[in-house]
């Protein structure tokens, strides 16, 4: 059953996850807000919003789910070498509008499903210090980027993007690297792909996601991640 949020408020509990439908694969409800109770309701539950435009918002807990663990982000030998020779940049929130933006931009001939609206959604997200990004820098020149949202020791990714060779894979290593030193639990990474497959992502039944994130999302954030100073690609733990 898809479950319809028009009327609701905006802190209103979601069905459970479980009720998701299997075609298409983990919708479960339909209309509501971006706003941010609503958002980080959604996402301490499990769910995300994920729509194209002339659609309502659609929210989503597919299953399986696809997750990164500190302990599991494979490095390539190849890959080893791309990071230990560059002479990029990371940085952490330091432009998030220009990485939702970038993110946003078409790939193909179905457009975008970042629209506008869902732009403005995470940068109030980003301004209420819960919404972030990681960026990667060629000089002054922006060449790469994720977005997320964070709860507790849990990052959700929503969307890269790569503007030179292998930009995405190192972003998923510096992010590796602040998991680690920070202590948080996983990257939520939704839904497969053979890109993410080949960096370790592991497909995780939605109920065990879940019981993961029930441990994740209530523990204490001091914040100090997001304080990171910028950091050289070939510096980088491998």
């Amino acid at each position: 059953m898809i479950y319809s949020l028009d009327g609701t408020s905006t802190r209103s509990a979601f069905p459970h996850p479980s009720e998701a439908e299997t075609e298409p694969e983990g919708l479960l409800a339909v209309g509501g807000d971006l706003t941010i109770p609503r958002l980080i309701t959604a996402y301490q539950s499990g769910i995300f919003p994920w729509y194209s435009k002339g659609q309502p918002i659609l929210w989503w807990s597919p299953n399986p789910r696809t997750v990164f663990y500190p302990g599991t982000l494979h490095v390539s030998r190849s890959l080893s070498k791309v990071i230990k020779r560059s002479e990029l940049t990371l940085t952490v929130d330091k432009a998030f509008s220009r990485v939702i933006k970038a993110c946003a931009e078409p790939r193909d001939e179905h457009g975008t499903w970042i629209l506008p609206e869902m732009q403005r959604a995470y940068f109030d997200l980003h301004l209420a210090r819960v919404a972030h990004s990681f960026e990667l820098w060629r000089d002054d020149e922006l060449v790469g980027g994720l977005y997320g949202v964070s709860l507790g020791k849990a990052i959700f990714g929503e969307s890269m993007f790569s503007r030179v060779p292998n930009a995405s894979k190192i972003v998923l290593v510096f992010i590796r690297q602040l998991m680690k030193e920070h202590g948080f639990h996983f990257l939520d990474a939704q839904v497969h792909n053979p890109h993410l497959q080949s960096m370790g992502a592991e497909q995780v039944d939605r109920e065990q996601f879940l019981e993961q994130l029930a441990i994740a999302s209530p523990l204490s954030d001091s914040g100090e991640i997001w304080k990171t100073r910028a950091t050289q690609v070939n510096e980088l733990n491998l």
